[in-house]
C-alpha cells in the first residue's frame, strides 16, 4: 500500500551537466506513478526548464550555490518544488513573450512553457534567499487493474 505522500529530494551543483540527472529521475517517477508518455514528457521539460533558470538565472552558475530539487508523490498529483539560492525575481516583470514586440526575444518564453505545461505554477521568495518555484501536475489515481497491466507492459519492453 502507498503512502499519500511520498517524497524524493535531490541537491545539484549550478552546472547545466548535471540537468540530465534530474530528468533521468523526473522520467523515473513519472513512469512510476504511470502518467502517460505525454503527460511525462511535458512534465520533464517543465522540470528541466526550471532547473535550468535556477542554475542560468538565480545561481548564476556558481559552483557553491546548489539547486534544490523535491519531488513530492500524492495519490492524484505530482508536486515538484525547485529552489535555487540566488537573488530572486519578480515573475510579473518579465516581458511578455507572446506580446508582439517580444515573439523573437527568448526571455520569459521558460516561464510560459512551464505554465503550459504543468496545472499549476507558484513563485515565492525563500525567507534564506533565493527562489521557489512549485509546479503540480494532476492525474487519476491509479486502480488495482492498471497496476497489473502497468507491470505486465513494463515485463512487455524488456526491462
Amino acid at each position: 500500500m502507498m503512502l499519500a505522500e511520498n517524497v524524493v529530494e535531490l541537491t545539484i551543483a549550478s552546472q547545466l551537466e548535471f540537468i540530465d540527472l534530474v530528468t533521468t529521475l523526473t522520467d523515473n517517477i513519472t513512469s512510476m506513478i504511470g502518467f502517460d508518455e505525454e503527460s511525462a514528457y511535458w512534465i520533464n521539460m517543465a522540470v528541466r526548464e526550471s532547473v535550468a533558470n535556477a542554475v542560468e538565472h538565480g545561481n548564476k552558475y556558481d559552483p557553491q550555490k546548489s539547486v534544490d530539487i523535491r519531488f513530492t508523490i500524492g495519490v492524484d498529483a505530482l508536486r515538484v518544488t525547485v529552489r535555487d539560492h540566488g537573488e530572486g525575481f519578480d515573475p510579473a516583470t518579465l516581458p511578455d513573450p507572446l506580446d508582439p514586440h517580444n515573439l523573437l526575444n527568448p526571455a520569459g518564453r521558460g516561464i510560459l512553457y512551464i505554465r503550459t505545461f504543468m496545472d499549476s505554477v507558484e513563485y515565492e521568495r525563500h525567507p534564506e534567499g533565493g527562489m521557489i518555484v512549485t509546479m503540480s501536475k494532476r492525474r487519476a489515481p491509479k486502480q488495482p487493474q492498471d497496476l497489473s497491466e502497468g507491470e505486465h507492459h513494463h515485463d512487455a519492453v524488456g526491462n
